[in-house]
């Protein structure tokens, strides 16, 4: 296997970046990012090195300074993209493709992170213990009700946050810390787990509706075991009153260091090209970005919505507020 500049300087020995090749620091699994990486290369013939960087992806940037290999940053949440905005180790891009491609409300107004996919925070219900037509909005999950039926994952989760940032943002601090206790109250364990857990607790009957993000049901059901969860519940799409389905993104920005700036563009705007976000459709459940790109088929399966026109910019500007929110009502309490 030849090693790369890249692999070299993630082991400390710096080396000129090689010609045509991209670096990314990427918090989703390099499986996953796999199949687009082999069709971008197969086209272009620039090579693509991911490194996975879980956790201090920011710190590791900031820590690196210039001297840092990665081209790209690729993570999920609206959260995540704007902390390495934030921390001034990324750079504007200015691209006619990207803007034609990506949706206003789903890019930095600014140009510093574009989404790549969208996933819909969603509810799962209950086959067999929830009528069509009972779960409405996400004001309604406060409503006393739904006593005991709830489940969810840590308030303080990123995309537990980023919901709670939009009701704040359509609504106000007063309303959204009543609307966090009166879900805290509905709920009937406390919150656990990740959003597959959820629907686990569901199937179990531990209760009959939980919040989660669309993607997974599309993961459980290519699990055995996780299959029979899945097919124990219907997804549904709430809406904010007066608005739509939350939404939250996949993204991707260029680190201010940037060794191979010309291919990393190439390969920022190919993501946003009919062909990647097809393969991104088909390979990981998630809702393109890119206007008449379908979705999968299974996708497709789970219903249509009106996606909130709310920008995710705007919600990102209310993250500390939300938390804040969140740890006064001791939601996890």
């Amino acid at each position: 296997m030849r090693l790369t500049a890249f692999a070299l300087a993630l082991c400390g020995t710096a080396l000129p970046a090689l010609a045509e090749e991209v670096n990314i620091y990427s918090h989703r699994q390099p499986a996953l990012l796999q199949p687009l990486i082999d069709a971008f290369t197969a086209e272009t013939g620039i090579t693509v090195n991911v490194a996975f960087v879980d956790k201090g992806m920011t710190e590791r940037l900031v820590a690196e300074g210039d001297r840092s290999p990665a081209d790209l940053v690729m993570t999920v949440d609206i959260a995540r993209l704007t902390e390495v905005v934030n921390a001034g180790v990324t750079q504007p891009v200015d691209s006619a493709v990207l803007e034609a491609n990506i949706p206003a409300e789903y890019r930095d107004p600014g140009d510093q992170w574009f989404g790549l996919t969208a996933r819909a925070r969603i509810v799962y219900a209950a086959k067999d213990r929830v009528t069509a037509g009972e779960v409405t909005t996400y004001e309604d999950l406060a409503d006393p009700k739904w006593k005991g039926r709830i489940c969810t994952r840590s308030g303080t989760n990123d995309y537990n946050v980023a919901l709670t940032a939009a009701v704040l943002a359509h609504h106000d601090a007063a309303f959204t810390k009543g609307w966090l206790e009166g879900l805290k109250a509905n709920l009937a364990r406390k919150p656990d787990g990740g959003d597959r857990d959820q629907v686990k607790a569901i199937w179990a009957g531990e209760c009959d509706i939980a919040i989660g993000n669309t993607y997974y049901m599309g993961q459980m059901l290519a699990d055995p075991e996780q299959k029979e969860w899945a097919n124990a519940v219907n997804i549904v799409f709430p809406t904010f009153v007066g608005g739509g389905t939350h939404m939250n993104i996949s993204g991707v920005a260029m680190t201010k260091s940037a060794p191979n700036k010309e291919a990393a563009l190439k390969l920022m705007q190919w993501l946003s090209s009919d062909e990647a976000q097809h393969i991104y459709a088909e390979t990981n459940h998630e809702f393109p970005v890119k206007p008449g790109v379908e979705r999968s088929d299974l996708v497709k399966s789970w219903g249509d919505f009106t996606p909130d026109s709310l920008g995710l910019a705007d919600v990102a500007k209310l993250r500390a507020d939300a938390l804040k929110l969140i740890e006064e009502v001791n939601f996890d309490g």
